[in-house]
Order: C-alpha cells, then structure tokens, then sequence
C-alpha cells in the first residue's frame, strides 16, 4: 500500500508526501489521488525513518487512526490527513502521560474539547509528541520518554514545551502538530525548529472540559505548521467558545484562511533588538531583528524602535500561577493513585513548583492575577499606538541538550538561564494576546532563529496577513534539516 501511495503521490508533480502541507494532502483525498489510508502510511514510514534520531514521537497509537479511518472519516477541511497531540491532551482510550513518570501508565476516559474539533475536521491520530514534565519547560527532555532531539543539529534542543511537536513537523513527518502554550511553547520550539507557530489569543480555542481556563488563563492550545495557511485553516476548524466559556473574545470578521493572501496593508511596527531589561542579546539574534525590521519597511510597513513596558514582576507572576497549578495537578494525582506524589514521580523542578504553590497564599495567587490583568492593560495602551510588535522569540540560539536540566537541585541557576533564554513570548501568555513565532533567520551554524510577532487582543488576522506577506518575501517552506536528507 505504501508504494502505490509514493506512486500516486508523485504522479501530482511533487517529489515526496514532504512537499504537502495539511490543505495539500486533503485536497489530494478530496480528488481522490490518495486515501486517508496512503496518507497515513506514508506518515507512518516518515516516523520510522527519523524517529530514532529525533524521539519526537514517544506516544504511538497508530491502530487507532487506522481504525479510524475504517470507521470512516468525518467529512471535515481536513479529512483524512494525518496528525499528532502533544502529550498533555486527552484522547479517549489513549495513553497521555504528560511528560511524567506520575502518569504512566494513563488511559484516557474521555477527550479534551479541542480534541473533539480536530476529530469533526477528519484528521487522523496517530500518536503524541514529546513534552517536557506537564509542559513546564523550554526544553523537551522528560525523565520518562528521554530528551527529543533538534532536526537540524541533534546535539542542540527542540525548545520547549511542544518541542516534539516541532520536531515532527521540522523533519517532515507531518505537515502539522497540536501544539500548547502557556509562556511561549508554540512559539520557542517552532523558533528552535524552523517552524511557523501562533499562540491564538485567548479563548479562541477552547481549553476544556476539566479546566475551561489553563494558567489562569496564560495557557492557549493550537498548533505548529510548515505553512502559515496551514495554521489559519486549523483555527478556523477549531476556534470559538465551548460551554460554559469564562472569557469572551472578538468574532473573526473572515475566515482566517483568507486572511493569509490579503494584503496587510502599511502596518504601524515597532521593533526591539535586545533583552526585555534592556541589555544585549544574542548578536547573530540582533543582526537578524534588524534586517526583518529592514525587510518590513521595504515591503511599505512604517518601522521604528520601541517595545511595550510593564510594571509587573513576570518572573513572580509566573511562579505563582503556575505553582499553584502544579500543586493542584499533582494533588488530584495523588487522590487518584491514593498516595502521596514524590521524587520518584516527578522531576526535581516540577516538585520544587508544587511546593511554591502549596506555600502561595490565597491573596498572594489573586495579586499575580491582577498584575497580569494590569500588563494587558499596559500593552493594549502600546497598541493603541502601533499594529504589531517585532522582537526575537528567543535572546539565545536554540540550547545544547542538557542545558535547561528539571532534575537540577540549582532551581535559581536553572531559572536564571530561562530569563536570559527566553523572557519574551510569556508576556503574551498574560495579556492574552495573539503571538507567532515565523522562521526567518538561520546562524551561521546551522540553527533557526525565529523572529516575533505580537499583535491587539482577538487580531490573529493582522498577524495571519502579515505571516503571509512574510512568507512570499523570505520563504522558509523548502529550507529542510539535515535529518530530511
């Protein structure tokens, strides 16, 4: 079966099942010159070839999707292509571990909402991605499923937390991966994998059933993507509130789709080349902001420095809100196994979080709230000025494996090395605003380098235009890591 879908693949013009996005393989299945079946087996053999160099994959349940497509499949924009979860998500009568040795084994009883949309748009699942422990890191090197490796130098790595959906996506496994993120983890692993990646604005998809908010709200779902239509496509699928929804956000005026081929018009950008303190970065980083913010004038965007301020310590507002959410994860996990949850069940760092969250005092998490309410305030003033915000995903190249260790007793040192690696996208995750990561630089040796996009609370529209736009002037889409030779 497999080489009569290479067969078929090829007689369309293009060399490979690693030529198509999502749309493509779908609108292959819509005329009927592949089935869901081909596709899936050509998926299939894609992980296989590369897996073992990469380990993005840890999770595999592929006689689920082949019993899915001899169920049959819904007629949905995506029907029968191929896709992975992150493993954070639910799929009923899957195994998700979240990244952690305190959930294996775990058989899901049931499936997270945004599940439920991407079954209803006719993907096929065939397995999840590696995530560090409950997403919490910027690297993706859980205990429980070894470190996933960076397609494009494999000593480095894939970021954090949707690192093995990157991965994936990075060496052609799949067009497109679910993806999370609560302080950058779209964003960062699609920067450190050559990959497009938006952080939707906040309650665009929806986070339920258990929990209808994540983080207090710091935590959007989506996914990472070859193509910018891709991206558009699937929110389109996916997005608008679920029952019982606790945030409102604006209605799309179009499918997000269109929105990639119109123009985006002179766009108001403002542009920052260094650390958020006001310090340097890395300087083949900076080199690279600079010529994108070249690159936006020449396409008749007015271009100028400045970024938005906030008065709110992130690094504390983060550590409470996310304590306090550790604590209670791992606390209802301890209720279901009877016993209580220790070292041997969690990382180092992950208990060092519960405890912050035991320690946090009722008033202190209820203060980190209203500080993040108080910096969506103070960056929709910035935006009321200027369209859209350029900054570099990450201040630092992606890092060696074994840099960001969560089994390290230093939690400070370990902490330290994060608001130097990446203290730009979780601002975002506060403010709740929309937030993509477009591959558009390499260093000299090899490593992506992914530049920053922030645009108004419920503008992914601006943002889709502007991808687009970007994707036309500096095409990214042909540029493959060595494991795709």
């Amino acid at each position: 079966m497999l080489a009569m879908a290479k067969t078929r693949i090829k007689m369309t013009g293009f060399a490979d099942f690693a030529d198509f996005d999502a749309i493509g393989l779908a609108e292959l299945v819509r005329t009927k010159q592949a089935t869901p079946a081909e596709l899936l087996d050509a998926a299939i053999a894609r992980a296989s070839r590369v897996e073992p160099g990469i380990n993005a994959i840890p999770i595999r349940h592929d006689n689920y999707a082949r019993a899915q497509i001899a169920r049959g499949l819904p007629d949905g924009p995506f029907h029968g292509v191929p896709f992975l979860l992150k493993d954070i998500t639910l799929l009923e009568g899957t195994q998700t571990h979240y990244g952690s040795r305190a959930f294996q084994p775990y058989a899901a009883d049931r499936s997270s909402t945004l599940t439920e949309r991407y079954l209803r748009a006719g993907l096929t699942f065939f397995g999840k991605t590696n995530s560090p422990e409950f997403g919490l890191s910027f690297t993706t090197e859980p205990l429980v499923h070894g470190p996933t490796r960076n397609p494009w130098n494999l000593a480095h790595s894939t970021g954090g937390s949707s690192g093995g959906a990157a991965a994936a996506v990075a060496a052609r496994i799949l067009p497109v991966a679910h993806a999370t993120d609560g302080g950058g983890s779209i964003r960062v692993p699609a920067s450190c994998c050559g990959v497009f990646g938006l952080k939707p604005t906040r309650a665009r998809n929806p986070m339920g059933p258990d929990r209808l908010e994540g983080w207090a709200g710091m935590s959007h779902a989506h996914v990472v993507s070859l193509t910018v239509r891709d991206s558009a496509a699937m929110l389109d699928a996916t997005h608008g509130p679920e029952l019982g929804s606790p945030y409102a956000v604006p209605p799309p005026q179009r499918p997000f789709l269109e929105e990639v081929s119109r123009a985006p018009g002179r766009l108001r950008i403002a542009f920052a080349d260094r650390h958020p303190d006001g310090s340097a970065i890395d300087g083949e980083i900076a080199s690279a902001v600079r010529e994108i913010a070249a690159l936006l004038e020449a396409l008749g965007h007015s271009v100028e420095e400045g970024a938005p301020k906030t008065s709110i310590d992130t690094a504390s507002v983060s550590r409470a809100i996310i304590g306090v959410n550790t604590a209670l994860t791992l606390r209802q996990r301890a209720a279901e196994l009877g016993r209580p949850i220790g070292l041997d069940d969690v990382e180092f760092v992950t208990f060092a979080l519960q405890t912050v969250g035991v320690q946090t005092s009722g008033a202190d998490y209820l203060a980190a709230t209203v500080a993040m309410h108080q910096a969506g305030r103070e960056f929709a003033a910035f935006f009321e000025k200027f369209d859209v915000f350029l900054s570099p995903t990450l201040c630092l190249p992606p890092l060696e494996l074994g840099r960001l260790d969560m089994m390290s007793r230093d939690v400070e040192s370990y902490i330290g090395l994060i608001s130097r690696y990446v203290p730009g996208p979780a601002i975002f995750n506060m403010t709740g605003q929309p937030s993509m990561s477009v591959p558009l630089a390499w260093s000299q040796s090899g490593l992506p380098l992914g530049m920053m996009f922030g645009a108004r609370f419920g503008d992914e529209a601006t943002l889709f235009r502007l991808a687009g736009q970007l994707e036309q002037a500096r095409p990214w889409r042909n540029r493959k890591p060595p494991v795709c030779a």
